[in-house]
């Protein structure tokens, strides 16, 4: 496959009629080069448009009072409410979720459903003393339930965390424990692949260790909301500054406790006001889906698109129960016209032959969107094949850390293999070399040189922000590193390389972990990989690769060397793997994301129990082959 063939261009009605055409036009802009170029030359113009034309709020004092980093001050004098926003000119009669879970089948709530709902969760809330600035932890699942008590949170001007139920109790606590709510909301438990998990004791011993009392939502049982909770329907906002914090997200915690990411009602608002007309084109009659759960992003992300005229779609369960074909039946059912996901499911698919048009109607699906990790070539040419050619498929790349996507879809731009389509308005990307100059068409490191309204307003509990400098701004002071190797291109478009903190560098030649995985996985034996590069003190790097094979394919000395060869001749000679093991599965977080970092950790001989936290984990058990491998490396 030729990297940077053109896969896609969009149809003239996305040229001519989707809202960033429209946005285009109304800015008299050439194009959307010409756009991107004033979004980021003029920050205040461009961030003063998205205000006025989607509504954000009512007056302000000035757009960008100090344009520092870390410090940035967006809209002082500004007061608005998130989920005053979501609710605004929505109609009663139209539909805004549509769910289903393993537990039940495809249901929706309209707009009055929500809005009746939310307010009787407020009222529950105020009864239980929350007010402004108050945290309202939740440990619930991926329901409309959950979205509507969010926006009850948000309009009380009070803030929001959630974890999924999958979460342990520990990783549960040293999440909430930073925060100190003033109530926690949850499950009695959940289904996935087909079994029931109860967790009223684990809820029991979170509440008791973080010391808040309990809101329970029966959800197993199907019994609601514990009796006495919900309370009379009266949905009011408070209209809070544009800094006033909106939620708390969380870094991986796959080492140490997880960072604490707090986030402000008006930089959400803004840059999600943004990205979901602009970038994601969501209009009237969309149904957007993202596959995630409350612990992730883009949970928080796929709620965000309620402030368009769309509605949105969410499961609650095992994308791959009873199969990896469940999701697109989802498709089927619920006309869904945006399928997100990420690039690990793609991959998934692919390998195992999954064919989603294939006795389901998918007619009405013009958008499929992939993050969590890059997405493969393998994987856009998989899209195009099997979900249909005249497909818009954005690769997006950002992050927990400002809730959104960086570089990533544009519906009026081509796509092209392996490419992100374009760096989003606003966004001050660039790639930086080593000595911080930016570089066109090399790889580098993902910096932002301008602020973003969406950009943590501070860590909970890092009260003099030194936690938070030495996240981002250490590298490049007053530059924002984000940790990612990119190339931009001549045209505009991006590739993704992987972390730069796992990034290989054998002999002077560095190499994104990404080019290495694409050249394991193209054979047919291998469904997933993770490579490392291990010092050794006094000899040469151990670069051992990890790889999962599918049912019956054996790792035998042909597969071992076809292995070898495909990195000499597709990746550099220098990245040969030292070994090949064979391992049952690789270990991921909760959101699908490799391990690398913690496994080589452990591989250098840190106690497991400080390289990654368990409790973060999809698939805590696969840590043990790297624990029981550095044992042996220790004793040899």
């Amino acid at each position: 496959m030729e990297p940077g063939k053109l896969l896609w261009e969009p149809p003239a009605e996305l040229r001519e009629r989707s809202e960033m055409a429209r946005f285009i036009a109304a800015r008299g802009a050439e194009d959307y080069a010409a756009l991107w170029r004033w979004s980021v030359e003029d920050l205040e113009g461009f961030w003063a448009a998205i205000w006025e034309r989607y509504r954000a709020g009512g007056s302000y004092e000035r757009v960008l009072a100090d344009a520092s980093m870390p410090g940035a001050v967006w809209f002082p004098g500004a007061r608005l409410n998130y989920a005053e926003r979501i609710f605004r000119d929505k109609p009663d009669g139209r539909v805004a979720i549509r769910h289903a879970s393993e537990l039940r089948g495809l249901e929706a709530w309209t707009w009055g459903d929500l809005r009746e709902r939310t307010a009787r969760i407020r009222a529950g809330l105020r009864a239980r003393g929350v007010g402004p600035g108050d945290r309202v932890a939740a440990y619930l699942p991926n329901v409309p339930e959950t979205v509507a008590a969010f926006l009850a949170t948000a309009s009380l001007g009070a803030v929001w965390s959630s974890a999924a139920p999958e979460f342990g109790a520990r990783s549960v606590c040293d999440r909430f424990g930073q925060i100190e709510p003033k109530v926690l909301l949850a499950v009695d438990g959940y289904r996935y692949g087909g079994k029931d998990f109860d967790k009223r004791a684990a809820v029991a011993d979170i509440a008791e260790e973080i010391g808040a009392p309990v809101a329970r939502l029966g959800h197993l049982d199907g019994g609601g909301w514990e009796d006495g909770f919900l309370g009379e329907p009266a949905l009011e906002f408070e209209l809070v500054p544009f800094d006033h914090p909106l939620w708390v997200l969380y870094s991986s915690g796959t080492t140490g406790l997880p960072k604490a990411i707090v986030q402000g009602q008006g930089g959400i608002l803004l840059e999600h006001l943004k990205k979901m007309h602009l970038h994601l084109d969501a209009r009237a009659g969309d149904n957007v889906f993202w596959f995630t759960t409350t612990g992730w992003m883009m949970w928080n992300f796929l709620v965000s698109v309620l402030l368009t005229d769309a509605a949105i779609v969410l499961y609650d369960g095992n994308p791959g129960a009873p199969d990896l074909g469940r999701l697109w039946d989802l498709a089927d059912e619920s006309e869904m016209t945006c399928f997100g996901t990420s690039a690990s499911y793609i991959a998934s698919c692919l390998k195992a032959g999954v064919e989603p048009a294939a006795g389901r109607d998918l007619s009405r699906l013009r958008a499929v969107g992939s993050t969590g990790s890059p997405l493969a070539p393998e994987g856009f040419a998989w899209v195009y094949e099997h979900v249909g050619p005249d497909t818009w498929l954005f690769s997006t790349s950002g992050g927990t850390d400002v809730c959104t996507a960086f570089v990533g879809g544009c519906p009026v731009l081509p796509v092209h293999l392996g490419e992100l389509q374009a760096r989003a308005l606003g966004a001050d990307l660039h790639a930086f070399d080593e000595q911080g100059r930016p570089v066109v068409d090399a790889v580098g490191e993902l910096v932002i040189t301008q602020p973003m309204p969406s950009m943590p307003l501070r860590f909970w509990g890092d009260d003099d922000g030194e936690r938070l400098r030495e996240a981002y701004f250490d590298t490049y002071p007053g530059v924002w590193r984000h940790g990612d190797w990119i190339r931009i291109t001549e045209r505009g478009t991006a590739v993704i390389y992987g972390r730069s903190d796992s990034t290989i560098n054998r002999g002077g030649v560095r190499m994104g972990t990404s080019e290495i995985y694409r050249a394991v996985l193209a054979l047919p034996e291998v469904v997933d990989a993770l490579v490392v590069d291990v010092p050794r003190e006094g000899e040469e790097n151990w670069m051992p690769l990890f790889v999962v094979l599918r049912d019956g394919a054996e790792l035998d000395e042909a597969l071992a060397g076809e292995l070898r060869r495909r990195v000499r001749e597709d990746c550099s000679p220098r990245h040969v793997p030292s070994e090949v093991r064979a391992v049952a599965e690789v270990p991921r977080t909760l959101s699908g994301k490799l391990l690398e970092v913690p496994v080589k950790r452990i591989l250098m001989g840190e106690p497991p129990e400080r390289a990654a936290s368990r409790d973060s984990l999809a698939n805590p058990a696969a840590l043990d082959v790297f624990v029981e491998l550095a044992g042996a490396s220790s004793r040899a």
